[in-house]
């Protein structure tokens, strides 16, 4: 029996190692485009972010500049700005706003490519605040639970801001130090990756913190780009990591990532004892 749990053991910390993995990307010319871009129903200037793919995982970014960004429905269209110039971020005018029953086509056209997109927005809902803990060895706490990793109805991203930088003692400290973002996500599938996801770095922070928690809607096919790409990301490295494949994307062939509509609730709340 000892003999037989050792094989056990052996094994899984053989599944959990991390191998180089090769695969082609789609487009697969120096004219693939990198696209990450969300719209929400909150009124302000939103961005759609184009960049050239990268070969290595901190190479610095090579931004798309230039290019003519247009989004428009059957009855309005805006046309984005990219700001600041050279930086590849096209905003929307700040009167913007994404509404329910309504899609949004996103145009680029960069030189004589042309890239395109459809997204419609699933409308938004109340949810229930998260919970904190303290932590077991000082005063800080982390964060406790957020939401259910699953849904089969209402996926969602949640985005958690985190800001100590007012609290008594922090005043004087870097204040890119006292601040955080996390991102929790509800999906409509459970993989085993995910279960089985290695462990992330806790964030602590002091009494008095404010804490700005934001739901985002996610429809069916943007969902699913999330699962796709938390499994060649953050769920990699794993007891059962998945075979290295491309992410799904709603854009036309020759670029890469996702172009969304989000109905967007909020609450914040200050972490007391």
């Amino acid at each position: 029996m000892k003999r037989l749990s050792t094989y056990f053991i052996f094994c899984m910390l053989m599944a959990s190692c991390v191998k180089q993995a090769s695969f082609d990307v789609p487009g697969g010319s120096g004219n693939l485009v990198a696209v990450d871009g969300i719209l929400t129903n909150e009124r302000k200037a939103q961005a759609i972010v184009i960049n050239h793919p990268v070969n290595g995982l901190n190479d610095p970014a090579v931004p798309v500049s230039g290019a003519t960004v247009i989004i428009h429905t059957a009855d309005s269209t805006w046309n984005l700005t990219e700001t600041p110039a050279g930086s590849g971020k096209y905003l929307t005018p700040s009167t913007f706003i994404s509404l329910l029953n309504k899609t949004y086509t996103l145009n680029i056209y960069n030189g004589s490519d042309v890239y395109s997109a459809k997204a419609a927005m699933v409308a938004g809902t109340t949810f229930t605040q998260l919970t904190y803990v303290q932590n077991d060895k000082d005063t800080l706490y982390h964060i406790d639970y957020v939401a259910s990793a699953f849904s089969s109805s209402k996926p969602a991203m949640w985005e958690v801001l985190l800001d100590w930088s007012k609290v008594q003692g922090y005043q004087n400290s870097d204040t890119n130090k006292c601040k955080a973002r996390l991102l929790f996500y509800t999906l409509p599938t459970l993989d085993v990756s995910e279960i089985f996801a290695p462990v992330v770095e806790q964030v602590s922070f002091p009494r008095g913190a404010r804490i700005t928690e934001r739901r985002y809607s996610l429809a069916p096919q943007h969902a699913e780009f999330v699962r796709e790409m938390l499994l060649e990301t953050s769920w990699q490295g794993g007891l059962f990591p998945t075979a290295a494949a491309n992410v799904s994307t709603n854009l036309s062939a020759g670029a890469v990532g996702f172009f969304g509509v989000c109905a967007v609730t909020e609450l914040s709340l200050q972490v007391e004892k």
